[in-house]
């Protein structure tokens, strides 16, 4: 078994009830559908976790099911902007402590503003990235999103 990750402790000391899932994982692709497949949960309920920097806002988080893209716009107008980009995924393990593919919203190596896309709360439990490839953790949306600070937001296309 995989050694307990830093999110997973994080969110297990907040008293968020946490399961984790391990599943094998290919470097040349890291898609979300993948994991969730792997995992067997419907692609609406794994989130991924990306990270854009606004040109007045900075650096912001955004998580959304793996199904989906971040509308931009729509992800600018949330964290107070006019324009929002990706950042590059050089820029990804500086920026958070994560790597591409293992990006949690918990445990970054600062705190950021944090977005879950508002369909977070259709489910009764989410999974997210546990901070490793091939590792996720399932967990109640609400509690996850109070725990990082994120508003709960309108940002897939």
């Amino acid at each position: 078994m995989a050694t307990k990750t830093n999110a997973v402790r994080l969110v297990q000391q907040a008293g968020i009830p946490c399961r984790e899932e391990f599943y094998e994982f290919d470097e040349n692709d890291l898609n979300g559908n993948h994991a969730a497949a792997a995992i067997g949960k419907p692609a609406e309920e794994v989130f991924k976790t990306l990270v854009a920097r606004g040109a007045k806002s900075g650096i912001n988080v955004f998580c959304i099911p793996v199904c989906c893209e971040l509308d931009l716009k729509k992800a600018a107008k949330a964290a107070g902007d006019k324009n929002m980009e990706l950042i590059a995924v050089k820029e990804l393990l500086a920026l958070t402590g994560y790597v591409r593919g293992g990006c949690s919203p918990v445990g970054m190596k600062k705190k950021y503003p944090t977005y879950f896309d508002e369909t977070c709360q259709l489910y009764d439990e989410i999974a997210v990235s546990a901070g490793a490839r091939g590792h996720q953790m399932i967990v109640p949306p609400l509690a996850l999103a109070e725990l990082v600070g994120a508003k709960l937001v309108d940002i897939i296309q």
